[in-house]
C-alpha cells in the first residue's frame, strides 16, 4: 500500500443493504449518494465510484444470511481496493456492513499489526443476540468485530476477532442498552459519550481518540454513522437521536486526518434518503469526505 492518503485514489464502494435495520430504506443510500454526486475530486486526490454491492437473491431469506453474505462480498472488495494501493470509502446501507468493511481491512493489515478504529455513532452497536432487545443486526457489528456474537457474523473473512479492545474507541454515544454497555466496559473499550464530548470539546476528544488508535497499530480507520449528527440538521438517517454533533464540528475534526499515513479506510453509513430533506444529509456525507481530502 502507498503510505499516505494524499497519494491514493479514494474508491467508493456501496453496501446497499437494509437487512440489518428496521427501516430497509437505508439500502437505497449508496445509490442516492452516487446520484447526488456528493463526493468530489481535488487537485491532489481522485475520487471514483466502484461497485455498489447488493445482497444475492439466494441469501435474502433471513437478515442474518443477508448481512453475512454482503459482509463476505464487501470484505473481499475492500481488500482488493487496499491491495491495489487505493483508499476504500464504504458507504451504506445500515451499519451491519461494518463487519465486512473492517474484516477486509484487517486481512490486509494482519501481517503488519493490529487495526485501530474510531467508531463515531449515537449508538454502541455492541449487542449480541443474547442482549439485543430488538433483534436488529445493525446494533451488533462492533461486538462482532471484537469477536462476540453469532458465528455467522464473527467469522466473516476468518474466525479471529478483527479488532482488539484497546485499539477501539467510540465517539458521540448517547443511546444504548445495558447489555452492550456491559460488554464494552468488560472489554475495556474507550467510550466518549456525548456528554463528555460537550464538556471537553470534540477537538480534544478526537485527538485523544487518534492517539489511542495509532498506538501499536499497523493502521486505523474511521466508521461514521450519520446518526452521530444532530437530526435537527441532518434528518436523513436510519435511527435519529437528538443532541448530536454538528456537521461543521465533525468535519473540522476529520480534517486532522488529511495525509495521515496511518489512515487506511473510512465508511459512512445509515443514510436514509427517504427521511432526508432536500438531500441535506447527503450533502453532509459529502462534506465529511471532503474534510479528509487534501485540497
Amino acid at each position: 500500500m502507498k503510505p499516505a492518503t494524499s497519494l491514493r485514489n479514494i474508491i467508493v464502494i456501496g453496501a446497499a443493504s437494509g437487512a440489518g435495520a428496521p427501516d430497509p430504506a437505508t439500502a437505497e443510500g449508496p445509490d442516492a449518494l452516487r446520484h447526488y454526486r456528493v463526493f468530489h475530486d481535488t487537485p491532489l486526490q481522485h475520487v471514483e465510484w466502484d461497485a455498489i454491492l447488493r445482497v444475492p437473491r439466494a441469501e435474502q431469506d433471513t437478515p442474518l444470511h443477508a448481512v453475512a453474505a454482503l459482509g463476505e462480498r464487501l470484505a473481499a472488495e475492500v481488500e482488493a481496493v487496499l491491495r491495489a494501493g487505493n483508499f476504500p470509502l464504504v458507504v451504506g446501507g445500515d451499519h451491519s456492513c461494518a463487519i465486512g468493511t473492517w474484516s477486509g481491512v484487517h486481512r490486509v493489515l494482519a501481517d503488519q499489526g493490529p487495526l485501530g478504529l474510531i467508531w463515531i455513532d449515537a449508538h454502541m452497536d455492541s449487542h449480541t443476540f443474547a442482549t439485543t432487545p430488538s433483534g436488529q443486526i445493525h446494533g451488533m457489528p462492533l461486538a462482532a468485530l471484537l469477536g462476540h456474537g453469532e458465528a455467522a457474523l464473527t467469522s466473516i473473512d476468518g474466525a479471529e476477532a478483527k479488532l482488539r479492545p484497546g485499539h477501539v474507541c467510540l465517539i458521540g454515544v448517547r443511546s444504548y442498552e445495558a447489555g452492550e454497555a456491559a460488554l464494552l466496559q468488560r472489554l475495556g473499550v474507550r467510550v466518549f459519550e456525548m456528554d463528555e464530548v460537550r464538556r471537553r470539546g470534540l477537538a480534544t476528544v478526537f485527538d485523544e481518540a487518534l492517539a489511542l488508535v495509532r498506538q501499536g497499530t499497523a493502521g486505523f480507520g474511521v466508521s461514521v454513522d450519520l446518526d452521530a449528527l444532530d437530526p435537527d440538521e441532518e434528518p436523513g438517517v436510519g435511527t435519529p437521536v437528538p443532541g448530536g454533533l454538528t456537521r461543521a464540528e465533525l468535519a473540522a475534526a476529520l480534517s486532522h486526518l488529511r495525509g495521515d499515513p496511518g489512515f487506511v479506510a473510512m465508511e459512512i453509513v445509515e443514510y436514509n434518503p427517504r427521511r432526508d430533506r432536500g438531500h441535506a444529509t447527503a450533502d453532509a456525507a459529502g462534506a465529511l469526505v471532503g474534510a479528509i481530502t487534501p485540497l
